[in-house]
């Protein structure tokens, strides 16, 4: 995942922990046209044939220029091998895609992801800029504007304090309201000391001349993060309003993860077994482990001296990929472990069963979830091993007690 802009961004959102780490990339946070091209050579050498996702995120990618990304989109074109098809993926906040911009993106066939939080009375909450206001019609404009071009596009939720209350407003906002197809919730979780909590609190940019890294220590969270029970009851309001209605028209990606972990197929780092292919290149070409692990100890070198081959084997992400297999004895023993492995180590901060630290702070949110969704789930495999559409969940009830019946059936 490039970030051509590093933490730059034109929103200051008050949650996000990306802004602090320019005290770590420093200021000129642009990737000049020289780096993006051996990025990208490197990357697809490192690519089998077949499709290959190129990955862009911020900060905000889009203030690199239109100039930049016309020039990276056609770059890697002609860098491709001839088995090769390039897909671009960005993720923008939004505000500042225009007619000219959603043009661009729908000639190189990119999707878009959209970050959103909800409504705007939700949305603006936390989602403002440097001048602390609101980002929601910016954002909205920019969604109609990918629409009248036909761009593919989905919208990037992250839940926390304000919203987790909100799940079918939320929900329904995105499907009526905006149209989307495709959506994926987030939980946001800012891990801290609890002596820093008050400097925390503030936001990760600068504020009075305080300014924290944030880093993945502590046990305490901020008051804007999701509460663990919270995380689950929005999950499974949002599900029985999906699988009553939605399967196979909405998308929503933790679903969708869900019901591959039932045939043995991983797409999502956060619930996989194993995590360490999810590498982040800065703009001045250093590389990091994860999006959540740019920090000191978790660089894996640069891409003017190594590949990405060798980045992705260096010892430092080799041990880095081994944290997914610390679990406590309350993953071990969990009968949703298939489903959940434990779920991102950032999150693995709370206390456990055995005394230690390493219990992911959202365990009692996502086991409510899986355990939750687990029958709906099971019929929806069993629909999809049969080569029928798991749509046809939708024409089932379900009973609290003995799961789902066909239609005219008694519970």
């Amino acid at each position: 995942m490039a970030k051509p802009t590093g933490a730059a961004c034109n929103l200051a959102c008050t949650y996000c922990f990306f802004l602090s780490k320019n005290q770590i990339l420093g200021d000129d946070e642009r990737v000049s046209e020289r780096m993006m091209e051996l990025h990208l050579r490197r990357y697809l050498e490192a690519q089998p044939d077949g499709d290959v996702t190129v990955a862009w995120q911020g900060g905000e990618p889009m203030m690199r220029g239109y100039g930049f990304f016309a020039h990276a989109f056609a770059c890697a074109e002609r860098l491709a091998r001839p088995g090769q098809c390039i897909h671009h993926v960005l993720q923008t906040n939004g505000t500042l895609i225009d007619d000219r911009w959603a043009e661009l993106f729908s000639r190189h066939h990119v999707l878009v992801g959209v970050s959103m939080d909800g409504p705007a009375e939700l949305h603006d909450v936390y989602r403002v800029n440097y001048a602390g206001r609101g980002s929601h019609n910016a954002v909205v404009a920019g969604w109609r504007a990918l629409e009248r071009h036909d761009v593919q596009r989905n919208v990037l939720c992250a839940v926390r304090a304000v919203n987790e209350g909100h799940p079918l407003e939320v929900y329904r906002y995105f499907r009526d309201e905006l149209g989307a197809e495709h959506m994926q919730f987030i939980p946001i979780v800012e891990r801290v000391h609890r002596r820093q909590l008050e400097i925390a609190e503030n936001g990760w940019r600068e504020t009075d001349g305080r300014r924290l890294l944030y880093r993945q220590e502590g046990h305490a969270v901020t008051s804007r993060s999701v509460s663990a029970k919270g995380w689950g009851r929005f999950l499974n309001t949002v599900f029985d309003e999906w699988v009553s209605r939605d399967v196979g028209r909405r998308f929503v990606q933790l679903f969708d993860v869900m019901l591959g972990n039932i045939f043995g197929m991983h797409s999502l780092c956060v619930h996989s077994p194993k995590c360490g292919n999810a590498l982040v290149l800065t703009h001045d070409g250093d590389v990091y482990c994860c999006d959540h692990f740019v920090e000191p100890g978790y660089r894996l070198g640069d891409i003017m001296r190594l590949g990405y081959k060798a980045l992705v084997d260096s010892p430092v992400n080799l041990r880095f990929s081994r944290l997914k297999s610390s679990l406590s004895s309350d993953c071990l023993d969990c009968p949703v472990r298939w489903a959940c492995h434990g779920g991102c180590p950032k999150d693995r901060f709370a206390e456990d069963g055995d005394g230690g630290h390493i219990l992911n702070y959202l365990c009692s949110g996502y086991k409510a979830f899986f355990s939750h969704a687990l029958p709906a789930m099971s019929v929806m495999a069993e629909l999809v091993d049969r080569g029928e559409p798991a749509a046809r969940v939708m024409e089932m009830r379900w009973g609290t007690r003995s799961g789902c019946v066909e239609e005219g059936e008694h519970v």
